[in-house]
């Protein structure tokens, strides 16, 4: 008797039903659900499921002369770490990618800065670019941290012409987890 393979990852799922108005009552037939249950290693801290980070303020001087800025480290907390569903995880974002500089954000609309991406690395300094799955990291039983680090990188075009422009800006991202 052969047994399911459990999936060890990040699963996301929708259900999307749709309602009609019918003229007159009748048995619904053909309702079908599917789904997948997938059993993970580990959890994430509550709070790091939506990470805000602060950027400091930064120049275009600055930016002109060095082309991008030091990173800014930002941790993921996971915990009740089960090491015999999953020994390793790995991490990707995803997000509008910045088209002068690929594998970086793109700035979200409504920013008031412009010329510039966010860039994503770990701590020894390795790009992380979008929709790139990262390095195997070792987990331990219990708690461990993803430690990252966010950038900010001036497209070449606006460093070169010195467009960059000033003001407010965000970007979004989202990261999905797999235990490999």
């Amino acid at each position: 008797m052969g047994h399911t393979p459990i999936h060890k990852g990040w699963t996301y799922a929708a259900l999307v039903l749709g309602v009609g108005l019918i003229a007159d009552v009748e048995a619904a037939d053909n309702l079908s659900f599917k789904g997948n249950l997938v059993e993970e290693a580990c959890t994430i801290r509550p709070g790091d499921e939506a990470i805000t980070l602060e950027l400091w303020d930064l120049t275009s001087k600055y930016l002109y002369l060095n082309t991008r800025s030091l990173g800014k480290a930002f941790k993921l907390h996971l915990v009740d770490c089960d090491t015999s569903v999953g020994n390793t995880v790995t991490i990707t974002f995803g997000g509008r990618e910045n088209p002068a500089l690929p594998g970086l954000l793109a700035l979200d609309g409504g920013s008031g800065a412009s010329g510039i991406g966010v860039g994503i690395e770990t701590l020894a300094n390795k790009p992380l670019p979008l929709n790139t799955v990262s390095d195997r990291q070792a987990l331990s039983d219990g708690n461990n941290v993803i430690e990252l680090k966010a950038y900010v990188k001036g497209e070449p075009r606006a460093i070169q012409d010195q467009t960059i422009g000033h003001g407010a800006y965000t970007v979004t991202s989202t990261f999905t987890l797999d235990y490999p």
